[in-house]
């Protein structure tokens, strides 16, 4: 009850999110130079929020997005620490701009604004969010998500300054994960990734809510193939850009290819794990013998400890004992593992969870990964072109193909790489023009938008630049068709300014009759 009264008190008196901060500030021993960026920051979010809301639909509120920069900046940052380039402190950071250590809860970062908060996004994420049993999966998918996160939250600051919207690609940690985290995010929605993101236990498998939630909505076969390629991107990515992330996948392909190698043969197999549960059935018996006899455990204290350095010593027999027993436990598990592996049905699922991770380890063997990832993510925009279709069909009011206007011509506006944009990629060219007739055609049916002309084609024409076009209000903007030296062009307005003209292709003789909007006169798009 308590909770609902200091909601409803937070919409009537607007809330000082500088003064809340503050009040945290004061208990971290934080320089002043680190507590003004950070206020800076907080300054420069809440003044962009509006715009960033307005052009992205299905985002958090204003309020819940700051209370989450300010929480982990309580909970999760003990020391950060801004260094200045080329000074003695910079040198731990190497050839990187920010260093994140969870575990100390410090931030070593460059006095750059978008990078602190990318650092304190990232340092309050469970490093985890995939159940230990999606094998590699559990580490590559949780990475992706993250770090998508994390860039997500910078966007807010990056691309916004309170009256522009502007993407600049280089500044964006990682174009990959960021695209396939919108692409996730657009497809299932801002809360349920922020509840799977942010969740603390693992009683719910996130992962296969997240399947659910897409064969719901878009159909078990679209669901499949979106699943299989985000879930091959992640392992990709990773390869990629995180060398020790590789080093541990190259480990446990050489382990799972003898894995593999032992299953073939059935009456090997067999063989080798009677043999290895004779010599654990030993070594089991060993320990309880040492343990409840005094002098052999006398003697084993002795002869662990005359190799061991220093700092490594057993101290006392009682240490020893514990030790021991946690061993004991360690292989009666592994003994019941062996036995499972007898039974002719744990076998099965055993030999089908090696060959489950060496559908994704055996992308360590594709050469030229940079050109594999782009494929792939190319293969990811259209498998979500065609779940975009399903959304679009599914649309059941004027607000909802509004938000569709707005979804879609902030997708076609994410950078694909350091030079173009999405909606200039040739190779899913078809597939958005499609979707982009379809949202025109369900504006026009809802009476948002009256019809330009009595051919689709040319109508299109004149309202596809609606989706490449960065003004914050969409609602304000008029167009006007202007002829020159025989050449036809569209200009777009809002009320401050007008974009460049823009030609329109493929169009040399207009036919008058056949639009609506006469030349040079200007109108409002959306009614």
């Amino acid at each position: 009850m308590q909770k609902k009264t200091d909601k409803f008190f937070d919409k009537i008196v607007k809330r000082d999110y500088n003064n809340e901060l503050e009040k945290v500030l004061e208990k971290k021993y934080f320089d002043e130079n680190t507590k003004n960026l950070l206020l800076n920051i907080l300054y420069k979010v809440e003044v962009a929020y509006p715009d960033y809301e307005k052009v992205k639909p299905d985002v958090e509120t204003k309020e819940e997005f700051i209370q989450t920069i300010i929480e982990n900046i309580q909970n999760d940052c003990e020391d950060i620490k801004i260094v200045k380039l080329n000074s003695k402190e910079s040198e731990m950071l190497g050839n990187k701009t920010f260093l994140v250590e969870k575990d100390k809860k410090r931030i070593v970062c460059y006095p750059i604004e978008r990078k602190l908060l990318y650092c304190i996004a990232k340092i309050g994420k469970n490093k985890k969010i995939i159940k230990d049993q999606y094998h590699i999966l559990d580490n590559t998918l949780s990475d992706l998500i993250n770090v998508g996160s994390s860039i997500n939250t910078v966007e807010t600051m990056r691309d916004f300054n309170g009256y522009s919207w502007t993407t600049i690609p280089r500044e964006i940690e990682s174009i990959y994960h960021n695209l396939a985290y919108q692409n996730i995010r657009i497809l299932v929605g801002e809360k349920f990734l922020n509840q799977w993101i942010q969740h603390k236990e693992y009683i719910m498998d996130y992962l296969e809510a997240f399947q659910n939630r897409l064969e719901k909505q878009y159909g078990e076969t679209n669901a499949k193939k979106f699943l299989n390629v985000i879930d091959k991107l992640s392992v990709l990515l990773a390869i990629q850009y995180d060398s020790k992330t590789k080093r541990i996948l190259e480990k446990e392909k050489k382990e799972n290819d003898l894995k593999l190698e032992e299953v073939k043969d059935n009456e090997k197999f067999v063989q080798k794990i009677t043999k290895e549960k004779k010599t654990l059935t030993k070594e089991i018996k060993k320990i309880d013998a040492t343990i409840n006899d005094k002098a052999m455990l006398q003697e084993e204290y002795e002869k662990r400890n005359e190799f061991l350095p220093l700092k490594q010593k057993i101290f006392s027999i009682r240490i020893l004992s514990k030790i021991m027993m946690k061993e004991r436990e360690e292989k009666i598990t592994r003994l019941e593992e062996l036995n499972a592996l007898l039974n002719p049905q744990k076998f099965i699922q055993y030999k089908k969870e090696l060959e489950n991770k060496d559908h994704y380890l055996k992308l360590l063997e594709i050469k030229e990964v940079e050109i594999e990832l782009k494929k792939i993510i190319l293969k990811l925009q259209n498998i979500f072109l065609s779940c975009y279709q399903e959304k679009i069909a599914k649309i059941g009011s004027k607000q909802e193909v509004m938000k569709l206007i707005y979804e879609f011509r902030y997708y076609c506006l994410l950078p694909f790489n350091e030079e173009v944009m999405i909606g200039q990629i040739k190779e899913i060219e078809k597939q958005r023009k499609e979707i982009e007739m379809l949202l025109i055609q369900k504006a026009q049916e809802w009476k948002l938008i009256d019809h330009f002309s009595t051919e689709k084609e040319i109508e299109y024409e004149i309202l596809k630049n609606i989706f490449n076009v960065r003004v914050i209000n969409l609602e304000d903007l008029s167009i006007k068709i202007v002829k020159e030296q025989n050449k036809y062009y569209v200009q777009l307005f809002d009320d401050t300014a007008f974009e460049e003209k823009i030609p329109m292709k493929d169009i040399e003789n207009l036919d008058k009759k056949k639009i609506v909007l006469k030349l040079n006169k200007k109108i409002k798009i959306f009614n």
